[in-house]
């Protein structure tokens, strides 16, 4: 499965209200491995940005004059994202600037093009209700290291977001069962499973065994005879 993330950054909010995407990055994950294909374009938005945008991106007019405009390198993004899911923080934001500019390039929407869009901030919400889920709190959340990130950038967002989306949706993956998905045969994912794996067990001493003991003593006692470890080394449960 190829999936895309994918991030911009624009002179403003509205783009009703003729602001422009300046900057977009996609990043690309095929069944759920980063492959190094980038995507990432500076655009001349042929207008200035808002203030509030610039405090939050940097990127002005000054930089992007010699930049292509978007209708330059639309095939060359269409080329890029055709066939892919689609995944976006804020999904809907995004999605209106992309269709945006699109419409301006004579182009369909960008639904025509991508397989799905996920929206990672509607996913975040989900897992974690009530929680501040910005991508700097996914970073926080999930230990993923932001300290570049002193300004919004398209690219760096994007592959942020491609470490919280593998995070988030990583589920109950084993290392058995990366064994058996990588043995060549089912045969051989028998074997890794019940056959090469060399666990090196290491017994308790007499002196943690006797701590263990003194422990289930101070449980049992606190929770008047309810603790249910000694009645199963007692063979009472």
């Amino acid at each position: 499965m190829r999936q895309i993330i994918l991030d911009t950054e624009t002179t403003g909010l509205e783009p009703e209200l003729g602001h422009r995407i300046i900057e977009i990055a996609g990043v690309e994950l095929v069944n759920r491995r980063l492959t190094g294909n980038h995507f990432h374009r500076y655009l001349n938005p042929e207008r200035e940005s808002e203030a509030g945008a610039l405090e939050v991106h940097g990127l002005s007019m000054e930089f992007l004059r010699d930049k292509p405009k978007f209708r330059e390198i639309v095939n060359e993004f269409l080329d890029y994202v055709s066939g892919a899911e689609l995944i976006i923080h804020n999904a809907p934001f995004d999605v209106a600037f992309l269709n945006h500019e699109l419409a301006r390039a004579d182009r369909k929407q960008i639904t025509e093009y991508c397989r799905d869009i996920l929206d990672t901030l509607r996913l975040a919400r989900d897992m974690h209700p009530g929680k501040r889920n910005s991508l700097d709190a996914l970073c926080e959340r999930y230990q993923i290291d932001n300290s570049a990130r002193t300004l919004h950038g398209a690219l760096l967002d994007a592959q942020l977001l491609a470490e919280a989306y593998l995070a988030m949706t990583r589920g109950q993956e084993s290392l058995v069962m990366d064994v058996v998905e990588a043995a060549a045969t089912p045969g051989a994912a028998t074997e890794a499973v019940h056959g090469e794996l060399d666990l090196v067990v290491v017994p308790a001493s007499e002196e943690e065994l006797a701590a263990h003991a003194r422990q289930l003593e101070e449980i049992d006692k606190a929770s008047g005879g309810a603790c249910i470890w000694k009645r199963l080394e007692a063979g009472k449960a």
